[in-house]
Parts: C-alpha cells; structure tokens; sequence
C-alpha cells in the first residue's frame, strides 16, 4: 500500500496536484506537522494489518524484506484497554469536550497540545481561535515546545485566510514559525513556510508555478480544476533570483511634496508584513502590504480612475526592489476587493535595531451613499526588526 501524507496549508492545492498528475492513492493532509518530521519526503513500511514494521526500509532489499513478505498480525490483543474516559467520540473524531476537560485539568503541555490539534484538524475555521488558546497555554507552560510556536503560525495564518481575519494574524503566523525556527532549526516545513512568503534572494525554487499548468491541463482533458480557496500570488509563484534588478532612477515620486489630501478618516486600511519578522544585516526580506475598504465608512475603489500606487522611499545605503508599483484594476467600475502589494529589500550590513521605511499609496475611491469621489494619499510606516 502506498499511503501520501502532505504537509500543505491548503489541501485543496495538493488536490489539484493530485487531480493533475493522476495519484490514486491516498494523502493525508498534516498542515500542523501532527507527525513531527523534520524532513521529507519519508518511507515508512506498514504491513496488512497496519503495523508499522520499519521507518528506514533499504530500498535494495525492500522487495523481498518486505513487498514479498507475509506478516502476521502479531500486534494482535497487546495493547491495553484506555484507562480513564474516552477521547474520541462514536465516529472515530476526537471528543472535544473530554480533551478540554482533560487540559483544564491536568494543565499539562500534553493536554493542551492535543486539544489543540484536535481543533486545528477538526474543528474548522471556526475553532481557530480556541486552537490559538491552547497552544499558547502550551508555549506559557514550555516556552522551548518549538512544535507549538509552528502550530501557533499555522492557525493565525488560517485566520488571515479565512473570512474573519484580524488585524495583524499574518505578521503573527510569521513570527511565530521564527520563534519555533530560532528553537530549532533543523526543521524542513518551519523554515519553507517562511520561505513561502519571504524574498526571492532566500528561495529555494518557485513553490506553486505549477498551478496554472495543472489548472490548464485538467481543463484540457475535459475535467473541472479543483477550486482554490486561496490562490497562490506573489512570493507563493516567484522565481529564485541571486540579485535584486538595479533601481530604475528615471521613475519620480508621485507626490514629492506631500500635496496630496491624506486619508485623515481611514476610508482605507492597511496592514504591513515583513517576512522574515527579523531580518539579519545585510540581508533580504518580502514586505506585503494589504489595502482594505473600511467596512465602517462605506467607501469603494474607483476603477475608473488612475490604478492604486504605492511609492517606497529608498533611504541610503539600501535596496529596494520597486520604488513605485501599481496594483490591478479589475474590470468593473467600482469594487470593494483587497488589493495586495509586495515588494522587496536588502537592509545594510551595518543596520542595527529597528529601522522604519517611509511608504505611501495614492488611490481614488467613492462614497457609497453620496457618490463623492476623492483623490487620497495614505502614509504607510513599515518597521523593520534587525536581528541581532
């Protein structure tokens, strides 16, 4: 039996994959690492009756040590009975309301890990917030319990993928696969969940280039791609570079002098990610900048007008990778979506502490009610942790 296990965020992206690619097997979805493999891929020699009989077969010798073989189920009535009360409720899922009874008892780091992978595996969206709690009791009890500080970055990121993100859950996915990297770092998926979204100088390889092929190669055999909840952009389909493209110095500043009415009443929000969360001197990082309509002052981007623009201030001695970017424009005339920027740095080698990049964005946007539209400047101060 050949048995996937993947290590994915989002499953359905590994769906795709297989729907693709044409695997018949099944694959497991571990997207808090419940396995704690360091590496990948793994074999692991499972006989007829779900005994695991080695996790290092030699491949020379596993024909006929192991595919040839006929095993006896000599596991058969060694395990004891479960002492104390049932975990797992009639259909086989965990018994949520036993492991929380069981944390709140005990308030043992095994208790509330394992509630909160219960939660983060079975409980949805939905449950995020409550998986978030445990595992912060487990990292208050055991501050070096690195499989829980990724555990932490993996629900707040679930979070800003959700439909109730909140302000901040990406920049806290980030630095929470930090602490758990700096605990230790010998572990493949923390460091590629950062890389994920991080520089392309730190890239190891374009992690979903493929999507687009896949999605056109399912359609050409007459099938319906698997929808992707979230669809992969930026440093998720960016290629590795070795060096930053020279600054192009012909492009000005929008607004030089600050003439610009600013967005005194914030029809417009915004929210700064810095990956890595700490970034060493001399050094590269991805900074995603996220523009939002304030839901409470019933605003809309104007389409019409010139695009959103964003201009980065390039102070010495740094690198920036776009001075002025522009964000899409959809085809409609007005819209209410989120519009992503990304852009990246290399920090000099002699910075220290925390340094602050002046950015803003130029956008158009008008009032749902009364249908004035206004030409507005919003001042976006992004702060870049050196590491020390």
């Amino acid at each position: 039996m050949l048995l996937g296990v993947i290590q994915e965020q989002h499953a359905e992206r590994c769906r795709l994959l297989a729907q693709w690619q044409g695997f018949n097997w099944p694959i497991l979805h571990d997207p808090i690492n419940l396995l704690e493999l360091t590496g990948v891929p793994i074999l692991v020699a499972i006989d007829e009756h779900g005994i695991v009989r080695t996790t290092k077969p030699a491949l020379a010798s596993l024909q006929a040590d192991f595919l040839d073989k006929t095993f006896a189920d000599d596991a058969k009535g060694t395990n004891p009975e479960p002492v104390g009360p049932s975990l797992k409720n009639s259909t086989g899922a965990p018994d949520l309301d036993a492991l929380r009874a069981e944390a709140r008892k005990t308030d043992l780091v095994q208790s509330w890990r394992a509630l909160g992978d219960a939660l983060a595996l079975w409980g949805g969206d939905k449950s995020l917030d409550e998986a978030l709690t445990a595992y912060s009791r487990v990292v208050q009890i055991d501050p070096k319990d690195g499989p829980a500080w990724f555990r932490l970055g993996v629900c707040y990121r679930r979070r800003f993928d959700s439909s109730g993100p909140r302000p901040g859950d990406f920049q806290s996915a980030i630095d929470h696969w930090g602490k758990a990297l700096e605990l230790d770092p010998n572990w493949y998926i923390w460091r590629r969940r950062i890389q994920q979204y991080g520089p392309r100088l730190d890239q190891p390889y374009s992690f979903y280039d493929w999507i687009t092929e896949a999605e056109q190669a399912v359609r050409a055999r007459g099938e319906q791609p698997i929808r992707l909840t979230v669809r992969p952009a930026g440093a998720e389909v960016a290629h590795p570079i070795k060096a930053l493209p020279p600054a192009d110095e012909t492009i000005r500043n929008p607004d030089p002098d600050g003439k610009v009415q600013r967005d005194a009443d914030k029809l417009i929000q915004s929210e700064v990610t810095v990956v890595p969360g700490q970034v060493r001197p001399g050094k590269s990082a991805r900074v995603h900048l996220v523009l939002r309509p304030n839901p409470k002052k019933q605003f809309h981007w104007n389409n019409e007008a010139d695009p959103v623009r964003l201009w980065v201030e390039s102070p010495r001695d740094w690198q920036v990778s776009d001075r002025l970017l522009q964000a899409p424009k959809p085809p409609q005339a007005t819209s209410t979506e989120t519009r992503t920027l990304t852009f990246e740095i290399i920090v000099p080698a002699t910075a220290r502490g925390k340094l602050r990049l002046p950015v803003y964005a130029l956008y158009h946007v008008c009032d749902d009610v009364g249908g004035q539209c206004r030409f507005l400047r919003l001042d976006i101060p992004v702060d870049i942790t050196i590491q020390r």
